[in-house]
This record gives C-alpha cells, sequence and structure tokens, in this order.
C-alpha cells in the first residue's frame, strides 16, 4: 500500500510488516537518504514476496526430502 512518502507492506491479515521510506526530489531524498520512489516500490514488492518464496523452497525441499526417502527404501 503506497502512502505518503513510503510503501507499506502487509501480511495476509492486513497487519503492517514493513515500511519502505522514499523522498520525491533529489535534494531530500539526498539530505535524508531515502531512496526514489520507483526504488522504494522495487524493494517493496520483494519483501511482499519473500512469504511466497519461502513457501516454495519448503514445498521443493519437502518434495526432495520424499523423493530422497523414497530412493532410500528401494535400496533395502
Amino acid at each position: 500500500m503506497e502512502l505518503q512518502e513510503s510503501f507499506r507492506v502487509e501480511d495476509a491479515s492486513g497487519f503492517p510488516v514493513s515500511y519502505v521510506y522514499f523522498a520525491g526530489d533529489e535534494q531530500r531524498r539526498s539530505a535524508t537518504r531515502r531512496m526514489s520512489r520507483d526504488e522504494a516500490r522495487r524493494i517493496a514488492i520483494r519483501i511482499a514476496a519473500l512469504p511466497d518464496v519461502q513457501i516454495a523452497m519448503m514445498e521443493l525441499e519437502n518434495e526432495r526430502d520424499s523423493a530422497l526417502a523414497a530412493l532410500a527404501g528401494k535400496k533395502h
């Protein structure tokens, strides 16, 4: 969700888990050491995608473990 000079990343229940701040003009960005709006947006999107990546990795690990267990069972 875009707010004034920040993006708020929320979990599935709407609880805010992160704020990514930006500044509109270059002088303010320099003085506050904030990102541009586009940079902040890209980072917010990546933060929001982390749970999906973690779920996908867990599913792959479970598939791998099942395959390894099946192979180990065939050896005996």
